[in-house]
C-alpha cells in the first residue's frame, strides 16, 4: 500500500513522507526538508512518526524553502540523502559522511518497496528534479517548484493515481500585488512556478492516463487562495470543488492513499 502526507507546503517550508507497506515491511521516503529541524520533529510527531523511521531523503532542488535541515537531519538520523549533480555543487557540496546518493533524470531507484523515478523540470535552480514513487500497484507523483510542463514532465507523470501539484499563483493577484516586478517576472515566468490554470492543464492532461487524486500544493499566502484553487481545478478536471484536495503551510495534509 502506498500512502503519502504533505508535513508543509509552501514559501514558508517544503516537506513530504511517502510510505510504502510491502514484502520490506514499511518504507518512509522524505521528499524535501525545507522546515527547521524543531519544526520537522514536531510535524513528524504530530503524523505518527518519528524521524528514525525515514529511510531516506529526497531533495528536489537548493532553494531553502525544499532543502532547509536535509543535511543536519541526515547527520543526526544516519539517512541517505538523494540529490541530484547540480544540486549537490550549487549548496557547496558539504560533507555528507557517506551518506550522500547522485541522481539523475529518468534513472530509477529503489528504496525498500519504493521505486523512485527522478525527472528533470523547467525551474530556477541548478539541476531540479521532481519524481514519481510506486510500490508496483500505485503510482504518485510528487510535481511542485516549475514554470511550465515539458512533454517530458508529462511523460513521466502518465499512470500517476496521485499527484501532489503546485498551484503557486492566480495571475491576476499576482500581477496586481505587491511583489517588485523582478519577482513578479520570475514567479510568472517559464522558469519559475506554476499558475493554477497551468496546473489545472497539467492535470487534465494526464487525468485520461490514471489520474484521480489531485493535492494542490505550494500555493502562494500573498498570489492565491485555496477556494480560488478548487474552482480553477475541478472545472478543468470536471469533479466537485470539495474533491480538490489543499496542502497547506501550516498543516500540510493528512494522510492519503496514493
Amino acid at each position: 500500500m502506498l500512502r503519502f502526507k504533505s508535513l508543509g507546503s509552501g514559501s514558508s517550508g517544503n516537506a513530504t513522507v511517502i510510505q510504502a507497506r510491502g514484502g520490506a515491511g514499511i518504507t518512509h521516503m522524505l521528499v524535501d526538508c525545507g522546515l527547521g529541524l524543531p519544526q520537522l520533529d514536531k510535524r513528524l510527531r504530530l503524523a505518527g512518526m518519528l524521524a528514525d523511521q525515514i529511510d531516506a531523503i529526497f531533495v528536489t532542488h537548493e532553494h531553502g524553502d525544499h532543502i532547509g535541515c536535509a543535511r543536519q537531519l541526515a547527520l543526526r538520523e544516519r539517512i541517505p540523502v538523494y540529490m541530484s549533480q547540480g544540486t549537490y555543487t550549487a549548496i557547496g557540496e558539504p560533507d555528507f559522511a557517506g551518506l550522500l546518493r547522485i541522481v539523475c533524470d529518468s534513472q530509477t531507484f529503489e528504496v525498500g518497496d519504493l521505486q523512485v523515478r527522478p525527472f528533470t523540470v523547467p525551474h530556477d535552480a541548478r539541476e531540479p528534479l521532481q519524481l514519481t514513487c510506486s510500490d508496483g500497484a500505485s503510482r504518485l507523483g510528487v510535481l511542485t517548484d516549475l514554470g511550465h510542463a515539458t512533454a517530458h514532465v508529462l511523460e513521466q507523470l502518465s499512470g500517476c493515481g496521485s499527484l501532489l501539484l503546485e498551484c503557486n499563483h492566480d495571475p491576476q493577484m499576482l500581477a496586481t500585488g505587491g511583489y517588485p516586478p523582478f519577482l513578479k517576472r520570475r514567479v510568472g515566468g517559464d522558469w519559475g512556478h506554476l499558475a493554477n490554470e497551468a496546473a489545472a492543464a497539467i492535470a487534465l492532461a494526464i487525468q485520461p492516463r490514471g489520474l484521480k487524486q489531485v493535492v494542490a500544493a505550494h500555493l502562494s499566502e500573498q498570489n492565491n487562495r485555496p477556494e480560488v484553487v478548487r474552482r480553477v481545478l475541478s472545472a478543468a478536471l470536471g469533479c466537485g470543488e470539495a474533491d480538490i484536495l489543499v496542502a497547506d503551510g501550516p498543516t500540510g495534509s493528512g494522510w492519503l492513499n496514493a
